[in-house]
């Protein structure tokens, strides 16, 4: 049995007008690639046909309905006939005088377990006894066309049918449509589209990418993989570390004389000066041959495009190591499906997502190492020896602990009366010794280094203190002569804090320190070089990737944008490009035969009964009906199957059709709830078409897997989403805001009627849970085909359907009541709620045929031996 997940599309054919224009298979395959291919749906696995007829089109359409039940799919093919009206009179030569409905004569073709029929005599559109309404009404058979080309629907319909006497019933039906109205769910629909794509901001500002945390795995082991790789990227026995261990040597070296010339002895002799002079000279000739080596591996490892293998081979040439990438490259296609899912998941609109998919790929691309070259100049000889003089520009600053011992010493030497105050200028002078020998000691050429002021002034100042000290107190001589010893130990403490930081200053000034930094630097640009090299051709193809997608998210975007662009608008009945363009059944003359007309296929009188009833089906028209009318279908909205312009009614107010206390002109089994939207309707839209869209993609993901992401690949896939965008589109006008798009997510439920609409779910679950009576439905038949309906009351089947989007507010609202109702059917659509009753004829009423063959005559064409003549030999001995 087909089940509603195998059926995609109900396929509608009606073959009261136009029957001869289905005369051959081929026709007929056209006919159902036309309807499908409009509404954006492949060819069917398991075609499922909604047939509109007559009772006497059942022998009249024999060849036709051979047609569709040989029509060749893959799965089986079922069908599904809607007869409307009354059957074409009473058998000749019998006692009995039939009356109209008192025979349904049909082919064997239609006996088959996958056919079923649903013969509605009369639909039962009037509201009042006083309304006159044709058996056959288009408005009203439109909504049944409609209910019944839910595939949900369909099928349980076919599958009831096949456990009736005959597969044959007579329907009775109680229906809630709930919706929008056309200018609020246009509205709702373009604005979701504008969400759903995001603002144009030209040329992309940049963004931050997401957090390495929150990164798919094949994507987070390429960005934060070569962070990781840093270490060991020279070889032990290559070029590349054994330039810079012959440098780091020599600076070792020059530290190692640093400290001996920091002592006093390097203040007394220069010889300590002189071997760090000559070790800063061969470091500084070591640095110049390691960023010799430097620049060469930046020019060899790869040019204005990524690093490659020979790049690669030549970095190893020079003594460096590049890792290997570890199968880190695997499954990016995945990775990136992943993160676009998890990016659009949380919200974000397209070009927002397309502009952290370029982020990503700047960031995981490689660099190639010429495009490091100008950054050489940060680590030359002139940036060294410039930020040598920029350290050295000023002496350094002396310590208040220094300027505090010299002004104590001199204090403490000066503590004498005359003639022995001579000796407090002891101090002093050895401060200026000191500031002369140690200026010269560390002359450039021939300027000697300058020295600090501020001791000499301490340690004069300190002395003639201590000497006024001395005149006033007249201390004996023992105390100035321990106040000396205790001065001159100050006074050497003071001159070694005070030489080991003019020592220090000046060997930065001669460039130890920015040696030793230039020499960091240039390694940790070849590190980087080499860590660019990692997993190259696997970064560069993750990044090639993540912009072809970036550039499919905003064809994506601009596909959306001209979903949003309002259609221009459609003269009234002239039909438009709708979502129902495909229903163009309705606008097609009548074919209900009679006992007395005789006609065949669109010959018949009345042939033009359905030319009152155009209607413009553009879902953005709003102008074209009377302002003073607020009945119209769906507050506006146009009707799936049709509905009645104001021009089909008459102009006196006593002969308008269905006349009700709403003011509804609908058939008194259809009550209709008009919502004006729920605060959730635009972000459950922008939702949906998320999900179109990634359905769309999926077949991309795999291109990019196989590494075909190409211009081919790239323009099915926007084809592919202008299509299921349009596809989309199809889906909320028909299906309803309630129904979920064909591509929900798993893990996203769906918001209430209420949060959609902005209606209640409490009456559609009253509806649907209504006790099973004759009372709760209308029957579809007329007063004689009442007398041929069983009157068995076990003997009907009722079938009771909601959206399955409001399967939970429904059950929990059977719950609350205590009486809760088994065996519903959640139906695909969102529209449509309710009963059904399909009762059975009774025994004898149906009357099968055998249809022999035509001999034929020489008024037969060539295009009518091609296909069967098949007729129907009406003889009561060939009734089953």
């Amino acid at each position: 049995m087909t089940s509603p997940e195998d059926a995609t599309a109900v396929v509608r054919l009606d073959l009261r007008a136009g029957a001869a224009a289905l005369a051959t298979t081929q026709a007929v395959r056209d006919r159902v690639a036309e309807q499908l291919g409009r509404a954006g749906l492949p060819e069917p696995d398991y075609p499922l046909f909604l047939v509109t007829d007559t009772p006497a089109g059942l022998t009249d359409h024999q060849l036709q309905y051979e047609l569709l039940s040989g029509y060749r799919a893959v799965g089986e093919t079922r069908i599904l006939v809607l007869l409307v009206g009354s059957s074409p009179g009473s058998y000749a030569g019998g006692e009995e005088a039939y009356l109209p409905d008192r025979r349904l004569v049909r082919p064997t073709t239609l006996r088959a377990s996958t056919t079923g029929l649903v013969w509605a005599g009369d639909l039962r559109s009037a509201r009042t006894a006083l309304d006159r309404r044709e058996p056959d009404d288009p408005a009203s058979l439109a909504v049944l066309v409609d209910l019944l080309s839910v595939p949900d629907v369909f099928v349980r319909v076919l599958e009831n049918l096949r456990k009736l006497p005959d597969s044959i019933a007579a329907p009775g039906i109680r229906l809630l449509e709930q919706d929008l109205p056309t200018e609020v769910r246009d509205r709702a629909w373009r604005d979701a589209l504008t969400r759903f794509a995001g603002e144009d901001t030209g040329a992309g500002d940049p963004v931050d990418i997401v957090p390495d945390s929150r990164l798919p795995e094949p994507l987070r082991a390429l960005v934060t993989g070569r962070d990781s790789r840093g270490q060991g990227h020279r070889r032990p026995d290559g070029q590349a570390n054994l330039a810079h261990r012959t440098c780091a040597e020599s600076l070792d070296r020059a530290d190692e004389d640093l400290v001996a010339l920091r002592s006093f002895p390097g203040l007394l002799h220069p010889a300590r000066r002189d071997a760090l002079e000559a070790d800063l000279h061969q470091a500084r000739e070591d640095l110049d041959g390691f960023r010799a080596l430097v620049e060469r591996a930046l020019q060899g490892g790869g040019g204005a495009a990524a690093p490659t293998a020979e790049a690669t081979a030549r970095l190893g040439a020079l003594g460096l190591r590049v890792p290997t990438a570890d199968r880190a490259g695997e499954r990016v296609g995945e990775g990136l499906r992943e993160l676009a899912g998890t990016l659009l998941g949380d919200g974000l609109a397209l070009r927002s997502v397309a502009q952290h998919f370029t982020a990503l790929a700047g960031r995981v691309e490689p660099v190639p190492g010429t495009a490091l070259l100008h950054r050489l100049a940060d680590h030359s000889e002139e940036s060294v020896t410039r930020g040598s003089a920029t350290e050295y520009a000023a002496p350094p600053r002396t310590p208040g602990a220094v300027l505090l011992m010299a002004g104590a010493a001199g204090l403490l030497g000066g503590l004498w009366q005359w003639p022995a105050v001579l000796a407090a200028l002891v101090v002093p002078v050895l401060f200026v010794v000191v500031a002369l020998l140690g200026a010269n000691r560390l002359r450039t050429g021939r300027r000697a280094a300058r020295w600090t002021t501020g001791p000499r002034v301490a340690a004069v100042a300190g002395a003639v203190a201590g000497a006024a000290v001395a005149y006033a107190a007249d201390p004996p001589l023992w105390l100035g002569g321990t106040g000396l010893i205790v001065g001159l130990g100050l006074t050497a403490e003071a001159v070694r804090r005070l030489w080991r930081d003019a020592a220090d200053s000046w060997a930065a000034g001669r460039g130890t320190t920015a040696l030793r930094t230039a020499l960091d630097g240039l390694d940790d640009l070849l590190a980087e070089l080499v860590r660019e090299h990692w997993a190259a051709e696997e970064r560069l193809y993750c990044a090639d990737a993540a912009r072809s997608v970036a550039g499919m998210l905003r064809a994506t975007a601009a596909a959306a944008d001209a979903q949003a662009a309002p259609e221009p608008l459609a003269p009234a009945g002239t039909g438009g490009s709708g979502p129902y363009e495909d229903d163009d059944w309705l606008s097609a003359p009548s074919a209900l035969e009679t006992p007395e007309s005789g006609a065949a296929d669109g010959d018949a009188d009345d042939g033009d009964w359905a030319a009152a009833y155009a209607w413009d089906n553009t879902p953005d028209r709003n102008g074209d009906h009377d302002a003073g009318r607020d009945d119209d279908r769906y507050g506006g909205d146009p009707a799936p199957y049709g509905a009645p312009s104001p021009a089909a009614y008459p102009a006196g107010p006593d002969d308008a059709p269905w006349e009700s206390g709403e003011g509804d002109h609908a058939p008194r089994w259809l009550d209709r709830e008009i919502g004006e939207g729920g605060p959730d309707l635009v972000a459950t839209l922008a939702g949906d078409l998320r999900n179109t869209a990634m359905a769309a993609m999926a077949p991309y993901w795999g291109a990019v897997e196989r590494g075909q992401a190409g211009a081919l690949a790239l323009a099915r896939t926007e084809q592919r989403v202008r299509e299921l965008l349009s596809a989309a589109r199809h889906h909320l006008w028909h299906y309803g805001v309630l129904a979920p798009p064909p591509y929900p997510a798993d893990h996203r439920a769906r918001t209430t009627a209420a949060g959609l609409l902005g209606t209640d779910s409490l009456r559609v679950a009253e509806l649907v849970g209504r006790e099973a009576d004759r009372g709760a439905v209308v029957q579809l038949s007329s007063p004689e085909q009442g007398a041929l309906l069983s009157r068995d009351p076990g003997a009907a089947l009722w079938i009771r359907f909601a959206p399955g989007t409001l399967q939970g507010e429904i059950e929990a609202a059977w719950r609350k009541s205590g009486s809760p109702v088994e065996e519903a059917l959640w139906t695909s659509s969102g529209r449509y709620a309710g009963l059904i009753r399909l009762t059975p004829l009774r025994m004898g009423v149906v009357d099968t045929v055998l249809p022999r063959q035509s001999t034929g005559g020489s008024t037969r064409t060539d295009a009518d031996r091609a296909e069967p003549s098949v007729h129907a030999e009406f003889r009561e001995d060939d009734r089953w």
